[in-house]
């Protein structure tokens, strides 16, 4: 189990909290300027990675003293505890495995069961590609919507679009709002006789995915397509799953030692396999695979996901800085940080610690972004003259998929931004200031903003699962040493409960005990919504 000792009382966060005073105003121009071979002390070059974290407020001594953090907080012991699938989320009683669903050395308790699904993903998704597994008419699918929510709907849908260049024929759509106006577009253009519906949900109780499931079962039935021929599910409930007319062969499992915003490893992933062809499938969980094995055997000064964890603690801490961004320079990587907000912000959104009691420091950075050069146009204004601190990590790829010199100017900018953000600039953009330029004040920025460079050598399945598994053993990371546990969420339920009552009340117009706001406004949605069915 792990250790439940409160971080901000052990020696290390004193040393550092000490240290953060001495370092509060350092700029980082004068780090740089004093020590011109800076980037040697800090950067890791890993496989196809290159990892840059010069670009932060730190020395020698801070790096030292945050990894002294981790050993007294015994993160070792914390890693060991995670990969060997100890009972880690004691809130729930369950150990957490996403790591071995990318085991192919075999090394894990359960692989045995795990790579029977993979060859059922495998067979499946190649009879579909293939077009051997045919349509109530016979025909080939040609589209596929993926049916979930949360974990079951951002992970797949991420590295789908992620992984656009290495696409086949299959249209592959996701579906995860209970926004009919949404799905009733979608219907539009698909052809009931070939398309396949995924549902994606552990316990096919997920109200949000159960309802959207029934809407394409109707649609199917509608249009006299036999449904245990067009859809299939992922989940642990197979009696649920057949009982709404699917076959127990077309059921893929999940289990409970996998969160679901660490999912996409598993049979939620089948989407990306049918999207992509089972081998891509493969690489993507390869290079996590990888990752894996740096994060366990690498030391925690050359551990990419430990270093970004401890910069993270860092800042949110100690400087106070509470929200990073993500900023990925590559259209494919849209869904990316969304995808992040999730693995972090459901992880890490804890106010209790391990030990039950109410932590007394900040927990769970906020994460969010955008890729460039968009986010140059957007909100980079308030990175580089505005009065708040947002750690950045760019994430760039050496080369594209398609060769093109706009690759260039894509990359130029990716350089600018990160260099612009450590040096400012003084007056006028010209590097002597005019004299009579009465602007020359508004022209002027700091500098001395943090970042992290990500240089990776190309886009690809494999790179992308090592990506990936970066932010998610971050992730555990800090969890860890904030003394809290990443792997639940009850944070969601009780919404989701509220929402049940209140629907019941909206149906039948009788609406019970509430705040006068909400009362108001449900009021009102009563008075003024109209049905025409």
């Amino acid at each position: 189990m792990f250790v439940k000792d409160n971080p901000s009382g052990t020696v290390s966060w004193e040393h550092l909290r000490n240290h953060f005073f001495e370092m509060q105003y350092v700029k980082m121009q004068e780090l740089f300027n004093e020590d011109k071979d800076r980037i040697k002390k800090f950067h890791i070059r890993w496989k196809d990675f290159i990892v840059d974290f010069s670009k932060n407020r730190i020395n020698d001594t801070t790096l030292r003293l945050l990894v002294d953090f981790a050993n007294e907080m015994k993160l070792s012991q914390g890693i060991e505890a995670l990969f060997n699938g100890e009972l880690i989320n004691e809130t729930e009683k369950r150990s957490v495995l996403h790591t071995a669903l990318r085991d192919t050395k075999n090394k894990s308790a359960v692989t045995e069961e795990i790579k029977e699904t993979l060859f059922r993903i495998k067979m499946f998704s190649d009879k579909v590609i293939k077009g051997e597994y045919r349509s109530t008419s016979d025909k080939p699918f040609t589209d596929i919507v993926n049916v979930g929510i949360g974990g079951s709907d951002l992970g797949p849908k991420m590295v789908v679009e992620a992984l656009g260049n290495y696409r086949n024929h299959l249209k592959t759509h996701f579906v995860s709002n209970i926004d009919f106006d949404a799905i009733d577009e979608l219907l539009k253009k698909l052809n009931p006789e070939t398309t396949l519906v995924i549902v994606v949900s552990k316990s096919f109780t997920t109200k949000e995915t159960i309802e959207n499931a029934i809407l394409f079962k109707n649609w199917l039935i509608a249009h006299k397509q036999d449904v245990s021929k067009h859809i299939i599910a992922v989940s642990t409930n197979n009696n649920e799953a057949q009982a709404f007319g699917i076959q127990e062969q077309n059921i893929f499992p999940m289990w409970d030692f996998v969160g679901g915003r660490f999912s996409l490893w598993s049979a939620v992933g089948i989407s990306i396999a049918l999207s992509v062809g089972y081998a891509h499938f493969e690489d993507l969980l390869k290079g996590a695979e990888s990752m894996d094995e740096h994060f366990k055997q690498e030391s925690f000064d050359k551990n990419i996901p430990v270093v970004l964890a401890l910069l993270s603690i860092w800042y949110n801490n100690f400087f106070g800085f509470e929200t990073e961004v993500v900023i990925p320079y590559a259209n494919k990587l849209t869904d990316f940080p969304a995808y992040l907000q999730q693995v972090t912000m459901e992880s890490n959104g804890k106010n209790i610690d391990r030990a039950q009691n109410p932590v007394n420091y900040q927990t769970g950075t906020i994460v969010w972004g955008e890729i460039g050069t968009n986010s140059q146009h957007a909100f980079f204004q308030l990175f580089h003259q505005g009065t708040k601190i947002i750690p950045v990590d760019f994430i760039g790829f050496i080369n594209p998929f398609n060769e093109s010199d706009m690759h260039d100017l894509l990359m130029a900018n990716f350089f600018a931004q990160s260099e612009a953000l450590l040096n400012g600039k003084v007056g006028n953009y010209a590097e002597q200031p005019q004299e009579d330029d009465v602007n020359a004040v508004y022209k002027g920025f700091l500098g001395n903003r943090p970042s992290n460079t990500f240089l990776i050598e190309k886009l690809t399945p494999e790179s992308l699962g090592k990506l990936l598994a970066i932010y998610e053993h971050k992730t555990f990371v800090q969890g860890y040493l904030w003394n809290i546990y990443s792997f639940d969420q009850f944070g969601v339920e009780y919404g989701k409960k509220l929402a049940e009552s209140i629907r019941e009340e909206i149906q039948n117009k009788h609406i019970k005990g509430h705040d006068c706001s909400t009362t108001f406004l449900l009021e009102n949605y009563l008075k003024y919504r109209k049905k025409t069915l």
